[in-house]
């Protein structure tokens, strides 16, 4: 089942980067990616003129490059994580040629 692109997805992203200390901000920017990540201060800076959608893809490609260990998340952070990365993975398998 793939990731919903709702306000409610949005919600439960943004509740994750909390629990990882990450300060997420909407701002005004040129942004080549539409977002940044301010390393050192854990802030990661998005277009705020981005919708919904937009907003969700820019934080599961930020949560790529972050190193997360799933047991310092709540039980559903944790489950929505594991659904991204099951996800992530079918993605892979369907990209492969084959």
């Amino acid at each position: 089942m793939l990731m919903r692109y709702t306000q409610t997805t949005l919600k439960k992203l943004e509740e994750l980067f909390g629990e990882l200390d990450y300060v997420i901000r909407y701002e005004k920017g040129s942004f080549q990616s539409g977002y940044c990540i301010v390393e050192h201060r854990n802030i990661v800076v998005i277009n705020k003129f981005f919708d919904t959608e937009a907003r969700i893809n820019c934080l599961l490609d930020i949560l790529t490059s972050l190193n997360v260990d799933p047991a310092g998340l709540s039980e559903k952070s944790q489950e929505l994580f594991a659904k991204w990365e099951k996800e992530q993975e079918q993605r892979t398998k369907d990209s492969l040629p084959g």
